[in-house]
């Protein structure tokens, strides 16, 4: 049974700092791109991130570029999204995904919930 996890979510304020965790189990993750995106209501789900099968490519939304970045530990199967300079546009659940390809979502996570506001 494949499950991605996320963690990490909560309240910050803005110009502060969160970083999401997956936890991916269930899949060969060393196989798998991963991507992070987020949805506001009434909004379609946006793609925030996505990280190559090693971490060594990545592709930040222009949104975000900058302040987020996308990483993995293969060792530990998870997938990490730092952000900083938050800002209340930044307000969204948050969900993960695995792709087998660049452009393909196979399995997403539940979703953690991001809140910035003062």
């Amino acid at each position: 049974q494949v499950q991605l996890v996320e963690s990490g979510g909560g309240l910050a304020q803005p110009g502060g700092s969160l970083r999401l965790s997956c936890a991916a189990s269930g899949i060969d993750f060393r196989r798998y791109f991963m991507n992070w995106h987020r949805q506001t209501p009434g909004k379609e789900r946006e793609l925030v991130a996505r990280i190559g099968k090693f971490g060594n490519a990545t592709n930040h939304a222009a949104s975000v570029r900058g302040r987020f970045t996308g990483s993995r530990d293969n060792a530990k199967n998870t997938v990490y999204l730092q952000m900083n300079s938050l800002k209340p546009d930044d307000t969204a659940v948050y969900y993960c995904s695995a792709g087998s390809t660049w452009t393909t979502y196979d399995y997403w996570g539940q979703g953690t919930q991001v809140t910035v506001s003062s």
